[in-house]
């Protein structure tokens, strides 16, 4: 697949509580204009399995970082000195390719590149994964605009993040806005449409709404219809 100066690419970056300040602080410092923070749970290999015979599990943080393929080395760079990643036990990140990219409104894309890649994606699954990450409240917005447009419904998880338009402060301490991301699984040849219906019901054309990107899916399971 040729690239462009404005292909994508989303980092996920895996770390303990409380650390994921540490990695959207170092890769905007690097260029990037933002992120999203998701919680969860997991079990690192240097970390307990167990407490006295209890299973353990422990908090993680994990943050969706999405930058200009040009700028992904020293971002990279910058995450790993700044959240220790380089030391055994701190966390984990990976790289992601994007095929499309909608919501950046302040940048002027190439979206030619977009649609030759998604026209010319080829293999024996025929999935996309739509990731969309709006302002709370607007999920809603977004799973009922993907079935318009062919969807068979979406996931919705909670976040926080801030990117370019949200630079709120109270006493010092950034205030990091409230977030929804939807996943939303869509057979190859309804993605764009899908897409393109998403961008204008939630209004990821105006600033500050928020974005949406797709993954490529090279598996499927328990689709069974």
């Amino acid at each position: 697949m040729k690239t462009s100066k404005n292909h994508y690419k989303l980092i996920i970056t895996i770390v303990k509580k409380k650390q994921a300040n540490k990695v959207m602080a170092a890769a905007k410092k690097a260029g990037a204009e933002g992120g999203t923070i998701l919680l969860g749970s997991g079990l690192g290999i240097h970390e307990k399995e167990s407490f006295f015979g209890i299973d353990m599990l422990y908090e993680k943080e994990i943050v969706f970082t999405l930058i200009p393929e040009d700028r992904l080395s020293n971002i990279l760079e910058h995450i790993k000195e700044e959240a220790k990643l380089n030391k055994q036990g701190t966390g984990i990140g990976f790289v992601v390719d994007i095929l499309a990219v909608r919501g950046i409104v302040h940048n002027q894309m190439d979206l030619t590149f977009e649609e030759e890649a998604l026209d010319t994606m080829t293999g024996k699954v025929n999935f996309d994964l739509i990731v969309t990450i709006v302002n709370k409240g607007d999920a809603g917005i977004v799973v009922d605009a993907s079935k318009r447009a062919g969807a068979e419904g979406g996931t919705i998880l909670s976040g926080r993040g801030s990117g370019i338009h949200e630079q709120a402060k109270l006493l010092s301490m950034i205030i990091e806005p409230e977030k929804e991301i939807v996943l939303t699984l869509v057979t190859r040849d309804k993605v764009k449409r899908v897409l393109h219906q998403i961008e204008e019901e939630a209004s990821l054309n105006q600033p500050g709404k928020g974005i949406a990107f797709i993954l490529p899916v090279e598996e499927t399971i328990g689709i069974n219809h």
